[in-house]
């Protein structure tokens, strides 16, 4: 399941633009406030009680257009895609709303790590990010609140999920006994064709007559990704309808059969699912494989800084114990239960049992890399405080059991959530006051209702 603010990521690394629903303050609207104007602007949409202007819509759709800069032909009729991203900002507005209601917030610290995050997936520091983004035309402050945004519809997201989706073990080893699960990994894109909850038969065939144009113009030769941008209404549209991989049971059981017995390149006809009509495409397949990882088995002394020590004490007493190991012979374990302050492997003599590599961290990970069987590190520094590593040995270990059980979870997991949020979804536009004031923005079907 691709993640909401992981989605906002990748906008980023494209282009330093962020998803049509992110909500940035017009440049010429900044203009004018600069010169102590007031621009003219309207309103094209009130949902419940917030609305959507004019300029917030140019600028989300002029930020689809710089992503989109370098192959403009995959993105729809200029008409079609102001109509996407309204339906964007529409339910960003309502999951805003929605958040707020449940006291979600979330504070500066948590967009300053949101920056940093954003900064280092395009190899870049904060600051020269921030470069970036205002070299592009945009305002920080806007970056910075659009990513409170995203912050906030996660942790909506997650509040949902969490609330909704829960997993046991029979339908772990239920889906650990079926066939599907041992076919691997399927990569896939898909157009979504919503039917309204509650939809009239109307609904359902208006849905149906949209899904089989868009597999009329694939047919005619139209790009997937394309046809998922002018034609799919699922929150990815605009990414081009991409899945990523997946393991093919967490794909729905109404589909998985279809895409079990599809090629790379196939393209499904229109199915028929909980929401609406989808569209899927086999991007990509791979068979599974047994999971073997390099173990390993090792002992530690921890010494913290405290009230009583300083951390040059700790530094100190560190060192005096590994020349006591190493070149007084004295034994690791004893001087690890008398000494250490780690309050899991002190009364093991510092045992830390059997592990992977990166299971303690990466600065023991480190450490690790650099030891033989039976070696004893220098003193290190964590945040923890100082370590003394011991290296007992390293082995080979079969975890595909145990990978295969949590991999299982995981899709158990991801099929529900995604389940649930679209349901929330549609729950959340029923239940909402939504009106459409500008004519050509209004969807073609609603459009002939009114």
């Amino acid at each position: 399941m691709k993640h909401p603010f992981a989605l906002l990521l990748l906008a980023l690394v494209a282009a330093t633009a962020l998803p049509a629903q992110a909500q940035l303050l017009p440049q010429a609207q900044q203009d004018a406030t600069a010169s102590g104007t007031q621009p003219l602007d309207r309103i094209v949409a009130v949902v419940d009680d917030s609305v959507i202007l004019q300029s917030e819509l140019d600028d989300a759709v002029r930020l689809v257009q710089q992503q989109y800069a370098g192959n403009p032909g995959q993105l729809p009729p200029l008409d079609v895609l102001k109509r996407q991203v309204l339906d964007r900002l529409i339910l960003m507005k309502l999951q805003l709303a929605k958040a707020d209601e449940q006291g979600i917030r979330v504070s500066n610290d948590d967009v300053d790590r949101a920056v940093a995050a954003v900064a280092q997936q395009n190899h870049m520091s904060p600051e020269q990010l921030r470069a970036a983004v205002e070299q592009s035309g945009q305002s920080f402050a806007a970056f910075r609140s659009q990513l409170a945004d995203q912050l906030v519809v996660q942790r909506l997201h997650d509040s949902v999920v969490r609330d909704s989706v829960t997993i046991t073990d029979s339908e772990i080893n239920n889906l650990l006994n079926s066939p599907t699960y041992k076919a691997g990994e399927v990569h896939l894109a898909h157009i979504q064709i919503s039917i309204p909850a509650g939809g009239s038969a109307a609904d359902v065939q208006a849905a149906q007559a949209k899904a089989q144009q868009a597999l009329d113009a694939i047919k005619g030769g139209m790009d997937f990704n394309a046809a998922a941008i002018r034609y799919s209404d699922a929150q990815d549209a605009l990414e081009g309808g991409d899945l990523g991989w997946r393991r093919l049971d967490e794909v729905p059981p109404a589909f998985a059969d279809v895409v079990a017995s599809m090629k790379p390149g196939d393209v499904s006809p229109a199915l028929r699912g909980p929401t609406g009509f989808h569209i899927l495409k086999l991007v990509g397949q791979r068979e599974p494989s047994r999971q073997v990882v390099t173990e390993y088995h090792a002992r530690q002394i921890l010494i913290r800084p405290s009230e009583l020590v300083t951390p040059e004490q700790a530094r100190q007493q560190a060192q005096d114990l590994y020349d006591r190991i190493v070149n007084k012979h004295e034994d690791f374990a004893k001087l690890a239960k008398e000494y250490s302050k780690d309050p899991t492997t002190a009364n093991a003599g510092g045992d830390m049992g059997w592990f992977q590599r990166d299971q303690w961290g990466g600065t023991i990970a480190q450490q690790l890399a650099q030891l033989k069987d039976g070696e004893v590190s220098q003193p290190f520094q964590s945040e923890a405080g100082w370590h003394i590593l011991q290296l007992e040995g390293t082995r080979k270990s079969d975890v595909t059991d145990e990978t295969e059980r949590n991999q299982a979870r995981q899709a158990i997991g991801n099929r529900k959530a995604e389940q649930a949020y679209e349901d929330f979804l549609r729950g959340l536009r029923a239940d909402a006051y939504i009106n459409i004031l500008v004519p050509e923005l209004k969807n073609p079907d609603a459009r002939d209702k009114a």
